[in-house]
């Protein structure tokens, strides 16, 4: 038994070690706000150009940022929104070369690739970090 102690010590002590060094999640809201820090809002637009748009990144729950140059475009869905998670794929369908506030983006699982869900868009927020004076 008095080998079997320090094991068990040892065990307890690997086990709780990835949960103290892993770093705190933010929360969605906080998230999208640290991601746009230093950016000031802009004109509300229907639209944005996908051939520009360099990458996506979705905030759980929340919203889906799309980068257009030093633009951060901020699309807050009409619907579906609940079903954002970072760790899913966009799946954009379009006839045109613009992503506009009337599309949907299906949601896939990026392990699985099944469907996950959909999010009906709204409008694109720019924000853009405010020009020296």
């Amino acid at each position: 038994m008095r080998h079997l102690i320090p094991v068990l010590v040892a065990a307890a002590a690997i086990a709780v070690a990835p949960a103290a060094t892993a770093r705190e999640k933010l929360a969605p809201e906080d998230q999208l706000a640290k991601l746009l820090e230093g950016r000031v809002a802009g004109e509300p637009r229907d639209c944005i150009s996908l051939s520009t748009a360099r990458s996506s990144q979705i905030i759980d729950k929340t919203a889906i940022v799309y980068k257009v140059g030093s633009t951060l475009w901020v699309n807050r869905p009409k619907g579906g929104a609940g079903s954002l998670d970072d760790d899913d794929i966009l799946v954009t369908r379009t006839s045109s070369s613009q992503l506009c506030s009337i599309d949907t983006i299906e949601l896939r699982d990026r392990t699985s690739h099944f469907y996950s869900g959909f999010v009906s868009l709204g409008e694109f927020v720019p924000y853009r970090r405010p020009k020296a004076e």
